[in-house]
């Protein structure tokens, strides 16, 4: 397989086309398709959409869970110069209609789960000239395999260049409406590109013989950029459509997993299901964890059970994944850098900055930035929103709040906006919920959203679409909340 530097993604997927042919590229359901074949495939379906008058620059939207032809569609239309916008399938109607309306995307690709949904919106997609669903089941619209087999096999050879935007996938923050954060080619490809393969850790290293789950959401970039990874490094990518803790189970056994991305909370079910401990992991090498740090007890477990590396991932929509790494040397309990998610990767630096953007000494707490080649392009048609993120000087700051100690390994506090003043102190939600997690009587955690004002300002705190599901408690301090509530009160006792 050629290591020389490739242009963009499109050629990457050409590239491992020709060098690993009959390797198998994504398996699904009992689906296997090769490097070839899946290089063929995207030749086709960039063809299918050029043969649609969808342009260059242009948007498609897919509504689904996991599949192999998610990805033969977010490749293909890469090589017809088009740009993927998965749609966040958690989401109600009016939500899902906002974003392909958003995107402007004139064709819509709609898995089997949400065939009813689309109907029932139908009228609010103006834009859409074609639906197209990907595993057959609406008489009324065109099957994905048909549409694309109708095409040539042939190479459009469309012009990209590496600035072109590869994905553009939608953050759901807290407030307001999603935004379109515009990935590139070059934003993907500085992730594997930057340094020399022999400087990146054992961890980060992929090889041929790799075989990794797919089994977060597409609609994320852990989902859609762990996919891409594998497809880069030439292994094979095994492809769960939903998370179901039972039948990831059943890939261990089934495909030998050797890596895989999950959050803790995934973790945990994983791992507490009764036949997880009689499972082969000997395959095992890594398992990469991100959304929140891991509680000690269940990384514990977890050590026990899986028997392998463990590395928190911390990164966001806007950098293209992860820019922050906790290694597997560090997951020692009662580590002080457990607490941390770990150090800049290669090539990413980070700062942390007070109120006017001025660097702060290490231990003391600020705004989180980022700069490195995998920053976001912007967002998509909000030029002050991407103003307000992405400086002119290179530095992305989305509000995160967190500190450095001496040896550059990062904390993460909270939200600057969630912070709360309480007599003349500084208090960050996430402090809160860590000391009531501590507490004895406590099972789990996540925090509430009525606000509480005493003392000051006071602020709402926020919850994540999943990093704080399952009980991902963790320590930052030792606080004394004035109220909690425990088992009793959560069982209504």
């Amino acid at each position: 397989m050629s290591t020389q530097p490739l242009a963009n993604l499109a050629d990457m997927v050409r590239e491992r086309g020709k060098s690993r042919g009959n390797a198998t590229a994504y398996e699904f359901e009992g689906r296997v398709t090769s490097f070839a074949e899946f290089d063929v495939n995207t030749n086709k379906v960039a063809n299918a959409l050029i043969a649609m008058r969808v342009r260059p620059g242009e948007r498609i939207a897919y509504l689904g869970k996991n599949s192999d032809f998610y990805f033969e569609l977010l490749m293909g239309a890469m090589k017809a110069g088009v740009v993927m916008a998965p749609v966040n399938w958690r989401l109600a109607g009016p939500e899902v209609a906002f974003i392909v309306a958003d995107c402007k995307a004139p064709v819509l690709f709609v898995g089997p789960e949400f065939i009813t949904q689309v109907r029932q919106i139908k009228d609010q997609l103006l834009g859409v000239r074609g639906v197209i669903t990907t595993e057959g089941g609406a008489p009324e619209w065109q099957d994905f395999t048909a549409w694309r087999d109708a095409q040539s096999g042939n190479d459009p050879k469309v012009p990209i260049d590496t600035k072109d935007i590869a994905i553009q996938l939608y953050t759901s923050g807290t407030t307001g409406k999603p935004k379109g954060a515009m990935l590139s080619h070059a934003n993907f490809l500085n992730l594997v590109q930057t340094g020399n393969a022999e400087d990146k850790p054992e961890w980060n290293r992929w090889s041929t013989n790799d075989v990794s789950l797919v089994a977060t959401p597409i609609f994320h970039i852990g989902g859609s950029g762990w996919g891409v990874m594998g497809l880069y490094h030439g292994a094979r990518g095994v492809i769960a459509r939903e998370f179901d803790p039972t039948k990831v189970l059943d890939f261990f056994e089934q495909s030998g997993i050797t890596k895989l991305f999950m959050v803790p909370a995934a973790m945990q079910f994983v791992v507490r299901q009764p036949r997880a401990k009689t499972v082969d992991f000997s395959r095992l090498k890594y398992m990469l964890y991100g959304a929140s740090p891991i509680p000690a007890a269940l990384l514990k477990e977890c050590i026990e059970v899986f028997k392998c590396g463990f590395v928190q991932m911390y990164g966001m929509t806007e950098t293209t994944g992860t820019i922050v790494a906790l290694p597997p040397e560090d997951h020692i309990e009662g580590l002080e850098r457990m607490r941390s998610a770990g150090k800049a990767l290669p090539g990413v630096e980070i700062a942390i900055l007070d109120a006017d953007g001025k660097p702060l000494l290490p231990r003391q707490v600020g705004e989180i930035a980022t700069r490195s080649g995998s920053n976001m392009a912007g967002y998509w048609n909000l030029p002050e929103a991407t103003a307000a993120t992405l400086h002119t000087d290179g530095w992305l700051r989305k509000g995160d709040a967190g500190y450095m100690d001496e040896d550059g390994y990062l904390y993460i506090h909270d939200r600057i906006k969630d912070m709360i003043i309480s007599g003349g102190e500084n208090i960050y939600p996430a402090e809160v919920e860590s000391a009531l997690c501590d507490h004895p009587d406590v099972a789990g955690g996540g925090r509430d959203r009525r606000a509480r004002r005493q003392m000051g300002r006071g602020g709402e705190s926020r919850r994540g679409d999943e990093a704080w599901q399952g009980g991902n408690c963790h320590r930052h301090h030792q606080l004394h909340p004035r109220t909690y509530r425990g088992l009793q009160d959560a069982e209504g006792r």
